[in-house]
């Protein structure tokens, strides 16, 4: 990365070849494909929460041990359930999207975008 007092200001003109190339493309579709499944699958287990505490309050009043029920326990799962949805996406980041957005903001960095060059450094055509 270039240290912050050797930086030129990057033109509106780059931004904007930089978000047309098929690298911006690629990484928009990777975190898609991760993003948006995980939110619907996470919404729907949270709205299954809902509806079983309104609905089915016998069940969630249901004890497993002790005064622990299953509305505490499934209460409790959903806070375990986030912090496995953020271990998976750190994950996913790490192998599918950092590698193109490190890529990309080398080549914003050296100007590349506005020069028109490819990540080879050849012209593009």
């Amino acid at each position: 990365m270039t240290p912050p007092t050797e930086r030129r200001m990057l033109t509106p003109e780059e931004y904007r070849q930089a978000q047309d190339s098929p690298e911006f493309t690629e990484l928009r579709r990777r975190f898609r494909r991760f993003a948006f499944p995980m939110t619907v699958a996470f919404f729907a287990w949270y709205l299954l929460y809902v509806l079983l505490s309104t609905y089915a309050d016998d069940f969630m009043a249901e004890k497993v041990f002790g005064d622990v029920n299953v509305g505490i326990l499934l209460g409790l799962a959903q806070f375990v359930t986030t912090f496995l949805i953020t271990q998976l996406y750190v994950r996913h980041a790490g192998r599918n999207t950092d590698p193109i957005a490190d890529e990309m903001r080398d080549r914003l960095e050296h100007h590349e975008y506005a020069r028109g060059t490819g990540a080879e450094g050849a012209p593009r055509g």
